[in-house]
């Protein structure tokens, strides 16, 4: 998706000013059970994981909202509100970027007093990926049975193509804790710029985050090593970081954008690939149809699972973005191993 913002919004932070907002548009209610410290700035975050990254940083200081929160997904989400409310009174908002978060691009233009909002996919060292052009990953089977996931161990990661900001790219980037380091970088600056007082704080939090960022990506190689050769489909194309980190084989996607529900000449086809690769496991998702991996896995030795990419089954907080990757790593390896 290209961005439609103007010049500006490319930046990675920028500063807007004050728009009048109609009172019946914004309710008095901020979000409930939210703590911050009387001179904490009023932080908004858009997904789980980003607020995972930015309330771990902000430990000892304050906790960041939330606006897409329990099993709500970026891709389908609207707007409340009190999203609204809570967007007018930040002092700093996180975001991934247009390419996710459509729903958030008019209002970032509308809303905001004096905040400072930070697209995450302009972090500096940030790896980002192409979309694939199709469920089956066509061209990269080359009839080998082989797609990208088994062509990029996780050790040619930072030769991936590490700019795509002339056009599409995959927004899940999150998936790969190399990128979560990445990300925190900017969040402790952009916090960091925003609320000097506390530099300290949100610094000392960002070196033990970044150490066990590390650590947990030491984790999950482990864990997936004995499973990464097994090929596997899942529900949509959201795994293509977590592929390329640990060299795993998602050999296609039931659709290629959850928004889109599949054609029968689509799940035909997934169903024939299932067949065609020894497939051993087809991955739902907790907030998509699972009625569909059903179809695609009948007469087929595969087994079911599922993934949640956008953690929308764990409860938010600083601990959610480990949390949410063990998971991935514990299903995978679990439906894998017993395949």
């Amino acid at each position: 998706m290209k961005r439609a913002l103007g010049p500006a919004l490319k930046n990675s932070v920028l500063r807007m000013p004050a728009l009048a907002i109609p009172a019946l548009a914004i309710p008095t209610l901020l979000f409930s059970g939210t703590m911050r410290a009387a001179d904490a700035p009023v932080v908004v975050t858009s997904i789980k994981p980003i607020h995972s990254l930015v309330s771990a940083i902000m430990q000892g200081v304050g906790e960041p909202e939330l606006i897409v929160d329990g099993a709500a997904s970026p891709h389908t989400y609207n707007l409340k509100p009190s999203n609204a409310r809570a967007l007018q009174d930040a002092k700093v908002i996180f975001w991934v970027g247009p390419g996710l978060e459509a729903f958030l691009e008019k209002p970032l233009q509308a809303l905001g007093r004096d905040a400072s909002i930070a697209a995450l996919d302009d972090a500096p060292g940030l790896v980002k990926l192409p979309f694939r052009e199709g469920g089956a990953f066509e061209p990269h089977d080359d009839g080998d049975e082989h797609d990208s996931a088994s062509a990029a161990p996780e050790h040619e990661h930072d030769h991936a193509e590490a700019d795509h900001d002339h056009g599409a790219f995959d927004t899940h980037l999150w998936l790969d804790p190399m990128n979560a380091k990445a990300m925190a970088a900017m969040i402790t600056t952009t916090l960091v710029a925003a609320d000097p007082a506390n530099a300290l704080t949100y610094q000392g939090n960002a070196k033990a985050l970044d150490d066990k960022l590390d650590a947990l990506d030491t984790e999950i190689k482990g864990m997936v090593a004995p499973v990464k050769d097994k090929p596997f489909i899942v529900f949509h194309d959201a795994y293509q970081y977590f592929e390329h980190r640990y060299g795993i084989r998602v050999a296609g996607s039931i659709t290629v954008s959850p928004e889109t529900i599949p054609g029968a000449e689509r799940v035909s086809e997934i169903h024939r690939k299932v067949g065609e690769l020894g497939a051993t496991c087809v991955f739902a998702e907790p907030q998509f149809e699972p009625r569909l991996v059903n179809v695609v896995i009948e007469g087929t030795r595969a087994k079911s699972g599922v993934l949640d990419p956008e953690a929308a089954t764990l409860k938010a907080g600083p601990d959610l973005y480990f949390n949410l990757m063990r998971g991935i790593a514990n299903s995978m390896k679990d439906c894998l191993s017993s395949a």
